[in-house]
């Protein structure tokens, strides 16, 4: 392998301003349309729950009111609608514990989302603040490659604690 002098290295690695500028807008907009995707997808989520608990709600009173009607109202005959009561409260529950995962899977992503476009959002503003104040840090006309690169970010460990998680249903 070539060895290349330090100053070619650098010079590869300089990008022009526009192209930076560009560069930074495209991934802002990205996690804008993602941290909305997301939220849509967690007012979904919750749609479907509503929709679910609302209809196990019925079934219940629908099971309720044919044991209340029925003539032979006797212990020995309540074993059925027990037995469908609850295969349909386990049914019940694995579908919102399925729900409920989704939808905490669908806020983490997009907690992820925000971050990143907030270092990004903060570098863009650093970017055209040492722009407009003329810097152009010897790199002719460009900035260096490392100067906008923005990395996809995930919140602290602390996202997870007792007290953080649940603040996760207030938002």
């Amino acid at each position: 392998m070539a060895e290349y002098p330090e100053t070619t290295r650098h010079h590869h690695n300089v990008i022009p301003k526009e192209t930076a500028l560009q560069a930074l807008n495209s991934i802002i907009q990205l996690h804008f349309e993602k941290t909305l995707e997301k939220k849509r997808a967690v007012d979904l989520q919750k749609k479907d729950l509503w929709k679910l608990f609302q209809l196990f709600f019925v079934f219940l009173g629908l099971v309720f009111a044919a044991q209340v009607q029925s003539p032979r109202l006797q212990c020995r005959h309540c074993w059925v609608p027990i037995g469908l009561l609850s295969l349909a409260h386990l049914i019940f529950y694995v579908s919102v514990a399925q729900t409920l995962r989704c939808i905490n899977g669908f806020k983490y992503q997009r907690r992820c989302h925000k971050l990143t476009l907030g270092l990004a959002t903060e570098r863009l503003r650093q970017f055209k603040m040492r722009m407009s104040a003329g810097g152009d840090d010897g790199a002719g006309g460009g900035v260096m490659g490392d100067d906008f690169e923005i990395h996809y970010q995930e919140p602290p460990e602390s996202y997870f604690d007792e007290d953080g998680f649940n603040d996760l249903w207030e938002s």
